[in-house]
Formats: structure tokens, sequence, C-alpha cells
């Protein structure tokens, strides 16, 4: 398929005169036309598309429809539906009244070819260089970023289920791809055993039973992987990503020991079970991760949203969203700062404030953000919550003195600490693990007050020494008013990420995989900012805290 040059240029006559008949004061599709014209050309996607076939759908049509889809939440069909039936609409892409639209398997083609020419966030970096033309966004000034939890379009299955339904996804698709191979090579009783899906029989209540049925289930598709790598099968089936999930999994979920020319196959251990990044969490959709956060444990991805948040008085701009990150749901927040930053600079948008919650903040980047971005980094740092510190009685950090040349601690009682090792934290940052001796410790009358250890000495981890001075000075500025007046301003990305709930459904991803997903994302970002544009235009003023009845009752009296 070729790309057909047609965007859309101008309003035809007939369409403006119909539309501005049926909405005399405008609306969301016609003042996005008004304000920004066109906005997507078609020589914007054109490496996506061929010079040779049958002549297309003008790309930018399809990307400003993709916008429009997230905008008001539509399925495909109903979005197709749309372009065919809606006057709006097509003054919006500049469309004919006669003009029979296109069927509805066109954007899924037109998203495939964005995904494999890695053109995905090309729809929101081209509206964000029109919108700086125009002045309503641009760097120096304040932004500020927020994540979200995002839950796969699959199912939570306990342990038992998983694994059975992870067999059963791929005996159908050996099924529908090599059914004669199948039929072949199957025991006839795994048609009855997994012909239905496992959560629609009752499993069984009894441990025993349960594992036993874990090891009928271990132990078929032991034999199927058996079979499918066999010399005589295709080579092909080696390749059929189903096979390739059931490989990974089996290989997490248990263990195989052959003992005395006897097969045995056992669960592994919690403790034997691979780190959360790396199990699979459904067979349908593998790049989905289980996490856990604040008591709410999910499957899917996490969204991170950055967003200008110049204040009203000062500068007469809209909100708008500069940049959206997607992941899997077990990186850590502070894992994202940096591609944030190297994204905003390539765009030109990078903020001369950036406020940000404790997920993303660490001493490194309170440092360095300043000095290599120009940055100013405005974030809470957590408080020292160690058990001395939070029973208010006991040593904690700031009790004992480090001298950082001499490489040493002095404890409150004088004793000097004999190890000091320099490495890194769980999370990959620089941290220095200070102990004391053993024989240091034992003996002290003031042991209770500094370590529970009966084995070891009292230790202490911090930070190098620039970092460690960063992390005290913000932890004394964020309990003053002034700071917390200067980070007040954070909050209003909590309203962003309601809004991306409410109007595209961003809680639940409406596809499988991270890379559709992160495009899903990036299309109800761009939304986000056209809707926002027209409550602009219309001066439509920002929501306010909603506050419930109970919480406003005044109980002074």
């Amino acid at each position: 398929m070729s790309m057909r040059s047609d965007s859309g240029a101008e309003v035809p006559a007939l369409t403006r005169e119909v539309a501005r008949a049926a909405f005399p004061k405008g609306c969301l599709a016609m003042r996005i036309r008004d304000g920004l014209g066109p906005l997507f050309s078609d020589e914007d996607f054109k490496a996506a598309f061929g010079v040779r076939g049958r002549p297309g759908i003008s790309p930018g049509r399809l990307a400003l429809v993709s916008v429009l889809q997230f905008a008001e939440n539509l399925t495909d069909r109903q979005t197709a539906h749309a372009v065919r039936a809606r006057i709006d609409v097509k003054y919006l892409l500049g469309l004919e009244l006669t003009d029979p639209g296109f069927d509805h398997t066109v954007l899924t083609g037109f998203r495939d070819r964005l995904l494999a020419h890695g053109m995905e966030a090309r729809v929101l970096d081209l509206l964000l260089e029109r919108l700086a033309e125009l002045g309503l966004v641009g760097s120096g000034g304040r932004q500020r970023t927020d994540s979200t939890h995002v839950l796969a379009a699959v199912r939570s299955l306990n342990r038992l289920e998983f694994i059975g339904e992870t067999l059963r996804a791929v005996l159908e698709a050996l099924a529908a791809a090599a059914p004669d191979w199948l039929r072949g090579s199957m025991d006839p009783a795994w048609q009855e055993r997994y012909g239905a899906r496992v959560d629609a029989y009752r499993l069984p209540t009894d441990e025993q039973e349960r594992r036993t049925l874990a090891r009928q289930i271990a132990t078929d598709g032991y034999r199927l992987l058996e079979a499918v790598f066999a010399p005589a099968a295709p080579g092909w089936l080696q390749q059929v990503p189903a096979v390739t999930v059931l490989r990974t999994v089996w290989v997490q979920q248990f263990t195989r020991t052959v003992t005395d020319g006897e097969e045995e196959v056992t669960w592994r251990g919690k403790d034997d079970l691979p780190p959360s990044r790396a199990m699979v969490a459904s067979p349908y959709d593998p790049e989905a991760r289980y996490a856990k956060k604040r008591g709410s444990a999910w499957v899917g991805y996490k969204i991170h949203l950055s967003e200008s948040c110049d204040d009203p008085g000062s500068s007469r701009r809209p909100h708008l969203v500069t940049h959206v990150v997607t992941t899997d749901a077990t990186v850590n927040d502070a894992m994202v700062v940096e591609e944030v930053h190297d994204r905003l600079t390539s765009k030109g948008l990078l903020p001369g404030e950036h406020l940000l919650d404790a997920g993303y903040t660490s001493a490194e980047l309170l440092l360095t953000a300043p000095t290599t971005r120009g940055v100013s980094v405005v974030g809470p740092v957590r408080s020292n919550n160690t058990r001395q510190s939070a029973s208010g009685g006991g040593f904690g950090k700031s009790a004992f003195t480090v001298n950082w040349q001499a490489k040493h601690a002095l404890c409150p009682t004088g004793a000097t600490s004999r190890y000091w090792t320099e490495g890194v934290d769980n999370n990959g940052r620089d941290a220095i693990r200070i102990r004391f001796a053993t024989a240091t410790c034992a003996p002290c009358p003031v042991r209770d007050q500094c370590t529970r250890s009966t084995q070891y000495g009292r230790q202490l981890t911090v930070r190098p020494q620039e970092q460690d001075a960063v992390l005290e000075r913000v932890r004394a500025e964020q309990s003053t008013d002034e700071w917390k007046d200067r980070y007040a301003a954070r909050a209003g990305v909590e309203g962003t990420i309601h809004q991306a709930v409410a109007t595209a459904g961003v809680r639940r991803t409406r596809y499988v995989g991270l890379a559709k997903t992160r495009l899903a994302h990036i299309l109800t970002a761009t939304a986000i900012n056209l809707i926002r544009l027209d409550a602009w235009w219309n001066e439509t003023p920002l929501a306010r805290t909603r506050i419930s009845q109970l919480a406003a009752l005044d109980l002074a009296e």
C-alpha cells in the first residue's frame, strides 16, 4: 500500500456550511481544526508507508482520527462510524460530506505501521512542536511528573490456574498452527483435560489434590515440549510464541529431577522463584508484570505523565502533557527520570523546575540535576525511618559522627567503626556501609538503644558525602512552610491522572503488550492536550479540589 498525499488542507465549502449550521457555537473537533489547522500532514508519516501499490487512506488523517478516538474513548468500529456519519468529524478532517470513510481495520493497520517503524511518539511530538510555535509550551518553566498503575488486558490467576491456562494456551496455538502434527503427538486425554478454560471448572480445594493436579499439568507440559523439540517435529514449531512462553513458565515454576530412573517434578518454593521483574504473570501478555505498591497489587504496566504547570498569573499558558513514559509494573519510579529529562531536552521542553514525589527523588538526582541539566528538582526525600529514629529513644544516624576523610564513624559513646564498605544499594545507587565491630558493641551499656543484633555490631548505611549533605539539607527544608508552598503545585498532576482515567480509561490497557500499550498512552496524552486546549480557548476555569460533605463539616463547636 502506498501513501496518498491528501490530508485535507482546506475544509470543503459545503462541509463548512453544514457544520456551522449544525454547531453555531462550535465544538471541540471544529475548534481544534480552526485553531491548529490540519495539524498532521502525510509527509510526517511517509517513512511508514511505501511508494508502490494502491493508494491508502491519508496517514495524516488517520493520526488525527486516532487522537479523536482516545479523546472520546471510542472503539475502532465506533471511530470508523464517526468518520462516516458525523459532520464535526468531517469538518476536523477536511472531508466532503459524501466521503464514505474507511473500514475500522484500517486503524489497526495504521497503529501497526507506527510501531513497526518506531514512530509511536511522533503524534505527540508533532502536536507539541505546533504548540511551541504558538508559544503555548516551551522550556524553562515548571513541570510535574507522577505515575499510576495500568491493569493488563488479562485476568489475574492464582498459581495453579496460571500453569493450567499456560498449557491450554499453547495447545490452542498449536491446534490452530499445526493441527495434523498435534493430532498425532498429543495424549488424547489432553483434549478433555485442557479443552475448556481452567477457570471454567472447579479446582480442588484440598492442598494435596492441588499439588497432584499441578504435577500432572507440569508433566503434560514437559511431554509437549519434548514433542515440539524432537528431531522429527517441524522446526518452526519451536518459534511459536506460545511455546516460548511455556518454556519460560515451566523453568520459572518447576524443578525436574531424575532419581533412580524415576522423574520427579515439583513446585519451586517461594524463595526459589525469580523476581517479579522477570517472572511471566500471564500466558496471554508475557510482558505484563506483577507489582505491589502501598497495598495495591496488580498485573500490568505503569504510566508516567509529565505536564507543564506554570502559575496562571505569571504565564498565560494551558497545562499540557509534555511527555509520557510507559514501563512494566515493576520499574521503580526513580529509574525513568533520566529518560524523561533526555526526551524533554530533545523536544526543547526541559523545565527549569521539576516537581516530583518521593518515589522519583534521590540524593543523586537532587545533586546532579541542577549542574548537569540546569533543572531544579523539587521533591521530598524519605525521612530517616530506622527503628531508632521512629522510637525516639534510640540512637539514629544523626547521633553518629561520620569522618569522611578518615573513612570511619564515631558512635555516641565515642567508639570508632571498623568497617567502611563502598558499593551500591538494592536500587543500584551508590551507598556506603559502615559497621562497628561486634567486640565493640557487645559490652556497650546502651547497646539496646542502638542495635538488636546479638551477632554483629551496629551498621549504618549512608550516601557519599555530597549526596548525604543534600539529603540532610532537603530533610530540613521540607518541613518549612516556604518549601511546602512551593511543592504544593505538584498535587495538580493527580488531576491529570484522573482525567486520563476518566477520559480514555487509562487505568486498564485495551491492548496486549508493552509497545501497543505505550502507543495508546501517547495517543491518550495527545487527546488530553486537545481537550485542554479547547477548554483554554473557551476560558473554562480549572476545576477545584473536591471535598466531601463529611470532610467539609465544621466541628469547631
